[in-house]
């Protein structure tokens, strides 16, 4: 029976199939349904995680969080506010096996644990992680602890990231950074330009690995290429965080066209 209000006549003919039977299966996110808060300036995290993650059966649904694009430790502060919004956001009263905070940086400032309360305000019980508790364990998992640190960041960003690092008992034995607060910019740096210094600090002595620390830095589809030509492991913010996520919804695929770390368990 159609509603007495509608009209039918003006958009059907005798041959409307009304009420067609359907069957539903388990939709996109048939293996896993993972929850993305980005930055409003991010310009390079949705790119990289989903050529990461996106995986026959793997949902990735996205909000953006309002913030200021100069990256500084009080401008970092002010996420705070905003995490619980973003994480409401994502597919309200429905499913989602992991929840990933999109920011290096305002995790590192605010704290771990401070930013998942935040989340688990809107998605209680979501396992979470971020670029920060993916990159630790990573290196947990590649079994490297001296590792050499490329930023944009400015020096009072930097210091906080170092000191970061060294409480999750991993060493910096070398750091480097091209010394931009615009997250604008930092987004344009070249493929070719981080790669470089990628190579130069990691081929100083003592270090075992490189971690490229900033969700803006392209990095993802020149991995594998760079750890060949340097011989050690090579992560970032966005790839940490990619197999980080993946593995706790339970993904486990290899893909060693992305580097050493998709070719391990977590």
């Amino acid at each position: 029976m159609t509603e007495p209000w509608v009209d039918t006549s003006q958009f059907v003919s005798e041959n409307y199939l009304r009420n067609l039977p359907f069957k539903t299966d388990k939709g996109i996110s048939a293996r896993a349904a993972l929850g993305l808060i980005v930055l409003a300036s991010d310009q390079t995290i949705e790119y990289e995680f989903r050529r990461v993650a996106t995986l026959p059966g793997v949902g990735i649904y996205e909000s953006r969080i309002y913030n200021a694009p100069q990256v500084t430790p009080e401008a970092l502060r002010d996420l705070e506010g905003e995490i619980a919004q973003g994480a409401k956001l994502i597919l309200p009263g429905l499913h989602l096996d992991v929840m990933v905070f999109g920011c290096n940086s305002g995790t590192m400032v605010l704290g771990e644990e401070a930013v998942y309360a935040r989340i688990r305000a809107s998605r209680p019980d979501v396992p979470c992680t971020s670029p920060v508790t993916g990159m630790i364990a990573a290196f947990e998992r590649l079994g490297t602890s001296r590792i050499a640190v490329l930023t944009p960041y400015s020096d009072a960003v930097n210091k906080m990231v170092a000191d970061y690092i060294r409480k999750k008992n991993i060493d910096v034995v070398a750091f480097g950074s091209f010394n931009e607060e615009n997250d604008h910019t930092v987004a344009r740096t070249s493929l070719s330009s981080i790669g470089e210094a990628v190579l130069k600090l990691g081929r100083l002595e003592g270090v075992e690995a490189v971690l490229v620390c900033c969700t803006s830095l392209r990095l993802v589809d020149d991995i594998a290429r760079i750890e060949k030509e340097l011989g050690k492991p090579v992560t970032s913010s966005n790839h940490a965080m990619a197999w980080h996520a993946l593995r706790l919804a339970g993904i486990h695929d290899t893909m060693p066209q992305f580097g050493r770390l998709f070719e391990l368990p977590l």
